[in-house]
């Protein structure tokens, strides 16, 4: 007999693949307006400052989609779970990901995007385009919201704290600052009652209260560069205010926001954070990146799988 076939469409941002892509991928993030001759050399130099422009974002999120599919079918052998990828900016974006379910004969399925924190303008976004599609085409599909207060996403986490707080010789743990931070997001969402940033802190809180720590705070990071207002304070204003107005001398910096090593973690933090670090004379460590963490694939699995069981026992 047959196993039961569920898709999973593993939503996530999506990257160039490689340096002659940027400007289709710019232009795409920019709703169709291609990027000023400027605004792409800086976007591109970034990208070449990672490891010489290669392009870990694609291969770390091939990676996830592959241990999530691994991991599900390793926990629940009576039924066989097929996940497909939808990006938001680059190909195969998340209408191809509900295309191709449908061509392979998917009848049921559950969307997951890979950020815990639900806000209506990222995670509500990526749902809104797989529901237009899968309705279009006639598809069942339930999504996951958020899972940011996950035992073991909160485990994997807090491991990592503990594990950078060692990176500090010699310093008393009770002197280093940990920071919290996430992709910020326009300021309107806090009109809207949306609840990303309290869901963030609920996180962080969570992880200091497993590690012990109370000398921690949240910053914003990687704002677009937009007229309108953005979440603040940006990371790169509270390290020097920390420093000078606090004294703050060491600094451990944990992107929660955040689910692998792409240009947010190894540009904005590693390269021009840590730039101003220096500058500031402040020894600043961040926490590794979950990427495929068995902690983290059986977050995922186990967020979907519910999902799928919700739905499957209401039928």
């Amino acid at each position: 007999m047959s196993k039961r076939r569920i898709g999973v469409l593993v939503m996530s941002y999506g990257t160039p693949v490689s340096l002659d892509q940027v400007e289709a991928y710019y232009t795409h993030i920019r709703r169709g307006h291609p990027p000023t001759a400027e605004q792409l050399h800086e976007l591109t130099s970034r990208y070449e400052a990672i490891v010489g422009g290669f392009f870990p974002l694609r291969e770390n999120t091939n990676k996830q989609v592959q241990g999530l599919q691994e991991t599900l079918n390793r926990e629940h052998p009576e039924l066989e779970f097929v996940c497909y990828q939808g990006l938001k900016h680059a190909q195969p974006y998340v209408e191809d990901g509900v295309e191709q379910m449908v061509k392979d004969g998917i009848t049921e399925a559950v969307g997951v995007v890979l950020a815990p924190h639900y806000s209506v303008m990222s995670v509500g976004g990526y749902v809104k385009r797989a529901k237009d599609k899968a309705q279009e085409l006639g598809l069942g599909i339930e999504f996951v919201l958020s899972y940011h207060e996950h035992p073991k996403l909160l485990e994997a986490l807090s491991d990592r704290v503990e594990r950078a707080l060692t990176k500090f010789d010699g310093v008393d743990r009770k002197e280093i600052r940990v920071i919290f931070t996430a992709h910020s997001l326009p300021e309107k969402i806090l009109e809207m009652k949306d609840p990303y940033p309290d869901q963030l802190l609920a996180t962080s809180k969570a992880i200091a209260e497993r590690v012990g720590i109370t000398n921690w705070q949240f910053g914003w990071q990687s704002a677009g560069q937009t007229a309108m207002p953005w979440l603040g304070p940006d990371i790169l204003d509270v390290l020097q205010t920390i420093r000078k107005e606090e004294g703050v001398a060491n600094v451990l910096l944990c992107p929660i926001g955040f689910v692998s090593d792409h240009l947010e973690v190894l540009y904005d933090i590693d390269i021009e954070a840590q730039a101003l670090a220096q500058e500031l004379g402040l020894h600043l460590e961040r926490t590794e990146s979950l990427n495929t963490d068995p902690l983290y694939m059986e977050t995922l699995s186990d967020v979907v799988y519910h999902k799928w069981a919700e739905k499957a026992n209401q039928s």
